[in-house]
């Protein structure tokens, strides 16, 4: 037995408020729409991962969801242009990641991250 897949539920009367933030900044794929549930991802092979946490590290809030990216200053500026707040960061931390901290159009805090190489 082996976990294929975990897939993070965000309830909303709005499926549609999704789009800008997950699939115009994010350039997430809409892997499945029904109309009253739309699943945003990508076909990258991704590790399945779920954490439980007192707090954010270095003393914020645990953020409701993280997402690794790339380019994370690509990322940060298309939140900016797109009229996200920024409530935290960036910042390179002790831990080796750089990150920020958004809100999506749901309120949930988002964890925008990208390690660190080591060179």
């Amino acid at each position: 037995m082996g976990v294929k897949r975990i897939v993070a539920n965000v309830a909303t009367k709005d499926v549609a408020a999704a789009k800008t933030f997950y699939q115009d900044v994010l350039d997430l794929d809409i892997l499945m729409d029904h109309g009253w549930i739309v699943t945003y991802g990508s076909q990258e092979r991704m590790s399945t991962q779920i954490s439980f946490a007192s707090e954010g590290g270095g003393g914020t809030p645990v953020p409701d969801l993280s997402i690794e990216v790339d380019e994370i200053e690509t990322v940060l500026e298309a939140m900016k242009r797109a009229g996200f707040s920024i409530e935290y960061g960036p910042v390179d931390e002790p831990w080796g990641v750089r990150r920020f901290f958004v809100r999506d159009p749901f309120g949930k805090l988002v964890n925008i991250l990208m390690h660190l190489s080591h060179d």
